[in-house]
């Protein structure tokens, strides 16, 4: 069964996780366009800012008018968040610090192992929608004129420090210590003791 300080540094390497993936999520700085010298345009998975010294910044009206990449990751992002929130109720119950399921400890541990298997799907998906993201701004990058296109911004790099903090979380948490049983000491006691009685030697 996993180590007890293993499990609490996984636990505390997925809620760091999760909380990085939650600021990416919510920043604006997603991918950024410069006009000139000092008229800076950024744009996130929810809303848009524009200015020079003072930005403004306005949400996004409709989904439907949203490039295709903002939307598909502004849907795994917020799904990685929701499976991360399982996650947390999962693992408090299978981590051997806590109390519950005390009967049961193979139980508990292997619902700890859920929860870390969530905490790296989570962090997996996290990492591969962001890639995606940064594949659709380098192409139109490149494919449109420079004056014209973003490059991808801070929080790209925040969602795959999210996504990389929460996958060593989990796998911290889903592993098991490998040792093989060893026999109690009744059983080796009861190897010691004859099989059959001794005939005994009358006179």
């Amino acid at each position: 069964m996993a180590n007890s300080g293993l499990q609490l540094i996984g636990f505390l390497l997925s809620l760091v996780g999760i909380a990085t993936t939650i600021a990416a999520t919510l920043m604006v700085e997603w991918k950024k366009q410069s006009q000139g010298k000092a008229h800076r345009i950024y744009e996130g998975l929810w809303m848009s800012c524009s200015g020079n010294e003072r930005t403004t910044c306005e949400f996004h009206e409709t989904v439907l008018k949203l490039p295709t990449e903002v939307q598909a990751t502004r849907t795994v992002m917020m799904f990685s968040i929701f499976l991360s929130a399982v996650a947390v109720i999962v693992s408090t119950v299978g981590m051997k610090c806590t109390h519950f399921m005390d009967d049961n400890a193979k139980g508990k541990s292997t619902i700890a192992m859920i929860g870390g298997i969530m905490f790296m799907v989570s962090g997996l998906l996290t990492i591969i929608i962001t890639s995606w993201y940064v594949k659709m701004i380098v192409q139109t990058f490149y494919q449109a004129h420079r004056l014209q296109t973003f490059e991808f911004g801070k929080a790209v790099f925040i969602s795959w420090a999210g996504g990389l903090f929460t996958m060593a979380g989990g796998a911290f948490l889903s592993c098991r210590r490998c040792s093989r049983s060893e026999p109690s000491p009744s059983t080796r006691v009861n190897h010691l003791l004859p099989t059959t009685n001794p005939k005994s030697n009358y006179v």
